[in-house]
């Protein structure tokens, strides 16, 4: 049995965990507009949403690693590991892929300052992790540009869905803030 490092298994693994990636980080944002909120409940303490929004988090970390490993071992594009990180070094579907890359930077500089957060503060952290309204949008066009799946029912409707559920949450977030007079 051999295995090829190109052809419909890793074109199915590289569409899946970027499906499931943008899934989770749509529930990630999700959890962040909620927690930033200070959404909580009788039903749902707000600690559920913390450690919630941080396990999702990872989730999404492993599947973009996923995502990005799949996509540097299929031999058929031939995209380097770099453009992964390097926005726009790739010479095919540039645009999209650029954005994926600029994708995972933002996602990158979220990672790594909350695992600084203790030294950095809050407000520090708090600045740098805003990142993730800009990240997510441009992770969306990413998916849009280069998916080869977008013209599809369901997936069209998934990523629809993603989209309206962060709309309303962050318009949530926007009149929370406006009724307690935060910035």
């Amino acid at each position: 049995m051999t295995f090829a490092l190109n052809g419909p298994a890793l074109w199915y693994a590289t569409r899946a965990t970027g499906l499931v990636t943008l899934l989770l980080l749509t529930a990630s944002v999700l959890l962040g507009v909620t927690t930033a909120g200070r959404f909580a409940s009788e039903n749902w303490p707000r600690f559920l949403t913390v450690g919630l929004h941080r396990r999702i988090s990872l989730l999404v970390l492993v599947f973009l690693a996923l995502h990005i490993g799949t996509t540097v071992v299929d031999t058929y594009t031939s995209i380097p590991a770099a453009a992964a990180f390097l926005p726009f070094a790739s010479s095919y579907k540039a645009p999209w892929l650029g954005l994926g890359a600029v994708a995972v930077d933002l996602l990158l500089a979220i990672m790594v300052t909350s695992l600084l957060r203790s030294r950095l503060g809050f407000r520090a952290w708090r600045r740098i992790h805003w990142l993730a309204y800009a990240c997510w949008p441009v992770a969306l066009a990413h998916g849009l540009g280069t998916g080869t799946d977008r013209k599809t029912i369901w997936v069209f409707a998934a990523t629809l869905g993603c989209a309206a559920v962060i709309a309303v949450a962050t318009t949530w977030r926007i009149v929370i803030a406006a009724r307690t007079g935060a910035r």
